[in-house]
């Protein structure tokens, strides 16, 4: 007797049991869409696209704004919604000043930023810009610091009278 490739599949769906309580809930149900894994491929290749589109206009003057052209940007990330409908782009002006300066100059010419952007980035639909102070530095710091309080280095260097299982060989 031989199953051709289709009717196994339709036989294997017929044939799946309902797990869980709800009586709709197949196994071939399941599917990787419905977990949380971090963003996707495509919200990260959009999110580095709008990166490096905006930090070439923030470059180059391309805003017609002269506050804004006064402050030098470096955009670090941009992260996407999942529909790719809005953009969080975290940005920080080099120096680390004028944090409010840059993000009220940025926010008063999101329309313009937004055009360029979808035109440059030859995306079909130019998503929401929202404009955040990348806070990433400022942790690392806050880190280091840690790391050099005494506390904290005696916890982190191996005591001497306690023998490691690992050195043992066993």
């Amino acid at each position: 007797m031989t199953f051709s490739f289709l009717a196994y599949v339709a036989q294997s769906f017929v044939t799946c049991k309902p797990i869980g309580t709800a009586p709709m809930t197949y196994l071939m149900a399941q599917s990787r869409s419905h977990k949380k894994l971090g963003p996707s491929q495509r919200q990260l290749k959009v999110g580095e696209v709008i990166r490096r589109t905006l930090s070439e206009i923030l470059a180059r003057d391309e805003i017609h704004d002269p506050e804004l052209n006064r402050i030098s940007i470096n955009v670090s990330e941009v992260t996407t919604s999942p529909d790719l409908q809005i953009a969080t782009a975290y940005i920080m002006p080099l120096g680390g000043k004028l944090y409010e300066e840059a993000i009220a100059a940025l926010a008063r010419n999101k329309g313009q930023i937004r055009s360029i952007v979808g035109r440059k980035a030859g995306l079909k639909f130019a998503p929401d810009l929202r404009f955040r102070i990348d806070e990433t530095f400022d942790r690392i710091d806050r880190t280091r610091a840690l790391f050099e309080r005494e506390e904290v280095r005696r916890d982190l260097t191996p005591d001497p009278d306690v023998e490691d299982p690992a050195d043992t060989g066993s």
